[in-house]
């Protein structure tokens, strides 16, 4: 099971009750003053402030609020997650010194759009290269810079992309819950890699999201996969490969958020936010419930409580 756990702002409080508000359990566990399960989600708020996100949607649920708090108090969250990471192996930085491939993700946390995994191999010959260009995370980015240094990294670093479009996602995602929908896209991609340029590489890396045993525990039936994957929260910040991967996974995505935004005649919003929702309900108008089957992931929130 997820779980997420940081301290929810004192302006926040409020909004947060209000929005779980039909989601609220009668009775709550101790030292916590409210309780909602949201689908496949427990969020639980405590006297002392911190929230704790549990189950499946975990990542995508608590990432609204961390969200929230960099918008209205300019803070970047550090969940438990990222803070249990940090240890002296983690502030190592020897992946940026030898050849790697490494794979990354973008679109899980949108509601409208595919979503878009990639992975590259980035030989030690191509660091320089990269940095250059000023390789980094893609969330670290602006769009604009992501466009226009793509092309680049496309052109010289090997690397396999895979789009996972909204009806696939639709007719599927009953199913699979995301983080295993997540694990099999990124051994898909590093298996692609490593059949289609057999490269020679040291370290294999993901930018974490699931820990080593769940995620090989997610494959099991899965034919092929890579063994030997080393994960790192912040990986894109110890690995170019992952970096280089978050970056074309994040072009890739843009392209395919322009083709969407001229199938529907407007700017789609990213992200799943309140903005989402009231171009949820335009397209409903305009062009009826049916049609988000093909533009928007429909087990978000967003539209299942439409229902």
């Amino acid at each position: 099971m997820n779980c997420v756990v940081f301290k929810l702002s004192d302006n926040l409080r409020t909004k947060f009750i209000k929005f779980y508000a039909k989601y609220k359990c009668e009775k709550t566990p101790p030292y916590a003053v409210f309780q909602a399960k949201n689908y496949d989600v427990t969020i639980t708020l405590y006297e002392s402030g911190k929230v704790m996100f549990q189950g499946i949607g975990a990542d995508i649920e608590s990432s609204i609020w961390i969200a929230m708090e960099k918008k209205y108090n300019n803070l970047d969250i550090a969940t438990n997650a990222e803070a249990k990471a940090k240890n002296p192996k983690d502030n190592d930085i020897f992946f940026l010194n030898t050849s790697t491939i490494g794979s990354d993700e973008t679109g899980c946390g949108d509601f409208f759009g595919p979503i878009v995994v990639c992975a590259t191999y980035c030989r030690k010959e191509d660091i320089s290269f990269l940095k250059e260009l000023g390789v980094k995370d893609s969330k670290k980015i602006t769009d604009d810079k992501i466009k226009e240094i793509a092309p680049a990294i496309i052109k010289k670093i090997p690397y396999v992309c895979t789009v996972l479009d909204n009806e696939t996602y639709n007719k599927n995602y009953h199913d699979i819950n995301m983080v295993k929908l997540k694990c099999i896209l990124h051994n898909k991609v590093l298996c692609s890699l490593v059949e289609k340029y057999k490269p020679d590489y040291k370290y294999a890396v993901i930018d974490q999201f699931v820990n080593a045993k769940k995620y090989y525990e997610y494959l099991t039936g899965v034919p092929k996969k890579l063994k030997g994957i080393t994960f790192y929260t912040k990986g894109e910040s110890k690995c170019i490969a992952v970096a280089a991967a978050s970056i074309i996974a994040r072009y890739v995505f843009l392209k395919e958020m322009a083709n969407l935004n001229k199938k529907v005649g407007f700017t789609l919003q990213k992200g799943a936010g309140a903005i989402v929702d009231e171009q949820i309900q335009t397209i409903i108008q305009k062009k009826g419930k049916d049609y988000l089957k093909s533009i928007a992931k429909l087990n978000f929130k967003n539209y299942t409580k439409l229902s």
